[in-house]
């Protein structure tokens, strides 16, 4: 392992010289894909520092042992090389981790997507209660969450929303939410008290910077029409809402959040780009066999992936068979408990997949 470790330091030093020439410092597209590659190298490296140092402490505590001459410092040294033994496995599984290539996208920001599924007035009342709960999950984490575009539903909530989140490693943390959510609970329109299931969609798409995706803007025709929906005078009278039409894939993508056309325009081609940088990534999941394999990110948005329980007060992610019995706290947007299951099933598969690579 040390070996593999010496090749990251020397690659470490060499994007270190790197992004502080000026040559890369004026190509944009190099210059982010240093600096990344620059962050991601100085974890494991300070993880090798770590290692080497614990190694070598292994060393001098079997020396002292095997010298033997002092009874004290040898106690001392027993004591020493227990916990660095007992500390060694767990750090050279967290080396292991770090050394498998991390996915490029689980850096990006995302454009997610909530649309109501079956269930009628409830679903999109469902859809209204998930980008509430996102929101201030994304919020608590400290990133920025802008909504794009909405429509909202006749009772309440969304019959689609579609926002951007910005952040650290915001990809990485929420695709883990693309699927079919479930909602049973008695609907607030149901005179009866019967409980009701209804569902929604959540869409993941990794934002595409601009160099990820050649957009050429001759296939793209702009609508530009007033916005709907509650807003000011403004709003809803200046022709500032826009709509997007690609001809070669047929996707519409509209935007009506800003008062700005120019700001709207901006917010729908970042959309647009997204959907289509998707679909080059579905192509690359279907061919790639470890990650269709994969019980928790395989990309297939028809799964039912959580059912959110109200009169149990319940939710089960039915990827890993999770049930907490919390649903007040996680709608109010403390997910992270499921995140960091899921994040660690996932682990233990790609360390699983390393060690019979190794």
């Amino acid at each position: 392992m040390l070996d593999k470790l010496q090749i990251v330091k020397q690659r470490f030093d060499e994007v270190n010289d790197l992004i502080i020439q000026p040559d890369i410092i004026s190509d944009q597209k190099r210059y982010v894909q240093l600096n990344k590659e620059y962050k991601d190298l100085k974890i494991l490296v300070e993880k090798r520092d770590v290692y080497k140092e614990l190694l070598d402490n292994i060393a001098e505590a079997e020396e002292i042992i095997a010298d033997g001459s002092d009874a004290e410092m040898t106690e001392m040294a027993k004591m020493q090389l227990e916990e660095a033994k007992d500390e060694l496995p767990k750090l050279e599984d967290e080396i292991k981790l770090l050394l498998i290539p991390k996915d490029p996208e689980d850096s990006k920001n995302i454009v997610m997507e909530v649309r109501a599924g079956t269930g009628g007035d409830e679903a999109s009342i469902f859809a209204g209660d998930l980008h509430r709960m996102y929101t201030k999950y994304c919020e608590g984490r400290g990133w920025n969450v802008s909504i794009v575009d909405y429509s909202e539903g006749t009772s309440g909530g969304f019959k689609e929303i579609i926002f951007e989140v910005s952040g650290d490693d915001v990809y990485g943390t929420m695709k883990f939410e693309a699927g079919v959510h479930r909602v049973q609970r008695v609907p607030q329109t149901e005179t009866q008290g019967r409980v009701h299931t209804s569902a929604a969609t959540v869409m993941v798409l990794p934002e595409a910077e601009e160099f990820d995706v050649e957009l050429d803007m001759k296939d793209v025709r702009i609508e530009r029409t007033t916005s709907t929906g509650p807003g000011g005078q403004s709003v809803n009278t200046t022709y500032s809402a826009i709509r997007l039409h690609h001809a070669p894939s047929g996707l519409v993508v509209s935007c009506q959040d800003q008062k700005s056309s120019h700001k709207n325009l901006e917010k729908a081609l970042k959309v647009l780009r997204s959907r289509l940088y998707d679909k080059e990534l579905e192509k690359k999941l279907a061919a790639d066999s470890v990650r269709r394999k994969s019980m928790v990110s395989s990309g297939d948005r028809s799964a039912k992936i959580r059912t959110y329980n109200y009169s149990q007060g319940r939710v089960t992610d039915h990827r890993i068979g999770l049930t907490l019995y919390d649903l007040s706290n996680i709608m109010n947007g403390d997910i992270q408990k499921i995140l960091d299951e899921l994040m660690l099933v996932e682990n233990t598969e790609k360390l699983k997949e390393a060690s019979e690579i190794m």
